[in-house]
């Protein structure tokens, strides 16, 4: 089995028999769908493949070659009239630089348009009567002459777009002083992307155009294009394309199966292997109506290729090609609700709810609108930082983080907000590492007295509690190298707050399973006030009523998650349990209530 990591031409990966999940199936559908299709995913979740296998199957000049390319696959068996029966033309705009002012941008544009149009004219250099004239002034121009061209010939265009909303991502991560007038060049007034969208939408209106199909990650720009293209119909949210792009389990499983026989492995390391991945890699569900959850495809790839590479898994289990989704992150906790959604949605108590997903906004939006929590909870959920899990009984869409690698870029995020100071990331680490080598809590306390409640006590963490705390503590931990970590993880009803449980590869090295309970007393239950609270030593603050309260409901709630961990995970023999009581955001008690190494 050859894994297509990073290989998005259908032609390529059919030709030297890469794995490919069969999703021609769709092709009816998405036929059935309209000529006119905007489809969205998260970056790298496999779109342009998508593109790539649909311009091989209309491509006319590609007619002899349907057999070798799709007669082993489902639509192969059973095609569809349209197959091979198109021009076809394709644009990628990630590949047009939006650097520079408005002049250079729409010259960038219009460089591109007519590449592409001067490679269209060669491929179809036989079919077509007339040559295509190339504008070197007016891409327009000579996108209108490849019309005049084809419809002399009795086939329609089909016009496939990558990453329509390339720009407005740029525009959006971008700063502020800088961004107005390339948004002016660009998407306001007859600013250059406008007017081709324009001449697309006329195009298709009986001049030669008969599909397009747009994909991109977000609806922003959309809005903007509106006045110059409002016959696209939205398809991302419909549940028959839920699993259009991104794995399936049942194909990770086969997978997994048939690495673990390459490798001589038996049935337990690919039942570990799947369970690994579902943790780490799964968690998209893109329709409210979906019951079926996505893997993301890139990392499912990277994982597998490396297990049977090496019959062992990645030590790393974010591959770097995804490091890019932390530049949304930063965006996002830029913006007035972005902070407290980033920490509403790690700490996984309370639901991120919003009543319906922001469909189209502008980029003026992006730049100069408030940003309410259902405008900043949409990004999140089409950047797949959050995705759907569910509906409230008010009939609210319910968002939440899909798996744990999703989870580290909060946590990250979170820890470069809270400790900007490089030198404070090291001392975090060196905390960190006393608790998982040595089931040492008191460096981490420590650290959390000194720098995080110096945050916390800032008016903007007034309503914060133990939940708060957790979080603080989640994002110093956090460690996929070594550990599968869950906040708030369900134990049979029950829900411990931090679990630290080592990856099964990981095993043979002498780290330890950490368990930890967080409990919050205000200053008021404690009856003091944050100065006095300073200058109390540890055996006066574990002496006070309310803390001692709090420790014993800790402690009896982890004596009940032992046993759920136990039966869910196997032994574990180098479990350490901690309680940990946080007296207003000035002191923090922990006790080991359990050691059983």
């Amino acid at each position: 089995m050859k894994f297509p990591y990073g290989i998005s031409d259908f032609d390529s990966l059919i030709t030297r028999q890469y794995y490919y999940a069969d999703r021609t199936d769709q092709i009816p559908s998405l036929e059935a769908a309209g000529d006119q299709l905007l489809f969205l995913r998260p970056r790298r979740f496999g779109k342009s493949l998508l593109l790539s296998m649909l311009e091989n199957y209309y491509d006319l000049n590609k007619a002899d070659r349907f057999e070798s390319l799709f007669g082993h696959l489902t639509i192969g068996k059973n095609p569809t009239a349209g197959h091979n029966r198109y021009f076809v033309l394709k644009w990628d705009f990630s590949e047009v630089s939006p650097l520079g002012d408005g002049e250079e941008i729409k010259r960038n544009l219009y460089v591109y348009l007519n590449d592409r149009i001067g490679a269209f004219s060669r491929h179809y250099k036989e079919i077509l009567p007339d040559p295509i004239r190339i504008d070197d002034r007016d891409a327009l121009s000579s996108f209108r002459s490849l019309l005049d061209a084809i419809q002399q010939t009795g086939h329609p265009l089909y016009l496939l777009i990558d990453e329509y909303d390339n720009f407005a991502n740029e525009l959006m991560m971008g700063h502020r002083s800088v961004e107005e007038s390339r948004y002016q060049a660009l998407l306001s007034g007859e600013g250059c992307m406008k007017a081709l969208f324009k001449t697309i939408k006329a195009a298709a209106g009986g001049r030669g155009l008969g599909k397009v199909f747009i994909t991109g990650v977000s609806p922003v720009a959309m809005s903007d294009l509106t006045s110059a293209y409002n016959v696209a119909k939205n398809v991302y949210l419909q549940v028959r394309f839920n699993a259009l792009c991104g794995f399936r389990e049942v194909e990770i499983a086969a997978m997994a199966a048939q690495i673990a026989g390459e490798c001589d492995l038996p049935q337990s390391k690919v039942d570990e292997a799947l369970s690994m991945m579902r943790t780490f890699y799964n968690g998209y569900r893109f329709s409210r109506r979906a019951e079926e959850q996505i893997y993301n495809p890139t990392l499912a790839l990277y994982f597998l290729e490396e297990f049977q590479r090496e019959c062992r898994y990645p030590d790393r289990i974010l591959d770097s090609n995804l490091a890019m989704d932390r530049g949304k992150m930063h965006y996002i906790s830029r913006l007035p609700e972005g902070r407290k959604l980033i920490f509403d949605a790690l700490a996984e108590t309370a639901s991120v709810t919003i009543f319906e997903l922001a469909d189209r906004f502008g980029v003026e939006d992006i730049l100069y609108a408030p940003k309410d929590t259902g405008f900043v909870a949409s990004l999140l959920y089409y950047f797949g930082i959050l995705t759907l899990g569910g509906v409230t009984p008010f009939g609210e869409l319910i968002l939440h983080i899909p798996n744990l690698v999703i989870r580290k870029l909060y946590a990250e995020q979170i820890q470069e907000m809270l400790l900007p100071e490089g030198r404070d990331g090291d001392l975090a680490r060196r905390a960190a590492e006393a608790l998982y080598q040595r089931g040492d809590l008191q460096p981490l306390c420590d650290f959390v007295e000194q720098k995080y409640f110096k945050v916390f006590s800032n008016r903007d963490y007034a309503r914060s509690n133990e939940l708060t705390v957790k979080t603080a503590f989640l994002t110093l931990l956090f460690n996929d190298t070594l550990y599968i970590m869950e906040s708030e993880a369900e134990l049979e009803r029950g829900h411990a707050d931090l679990t630290m449980i080592v990856r099964p590869d990981r095993r043979q090295y002498r780290i330890l399973d950490i368990l930890i309970e967080f409990k919050f007393v205000s200053l008021k239950e404690a009856g003091l006030d944050g100065k006095t609270l300073k200058t109390m030593d540890r055996d006066a603050l574990r002496a006070l009523p309310a803390v001692q309260n709090k420790q014993r409901e800790a402690e009896a709630g982890l004596a009940r998650y032992q046993a759920k961990l136990k039966a869910k995970f196997g032994d574990l023999p180098r479990l350490h349990s901690f309680s940990v009581v946080a007296v207003g955001f000035e002191r923090l008690v922990f006790s080991l209530a359990n050691q059983t190494s």
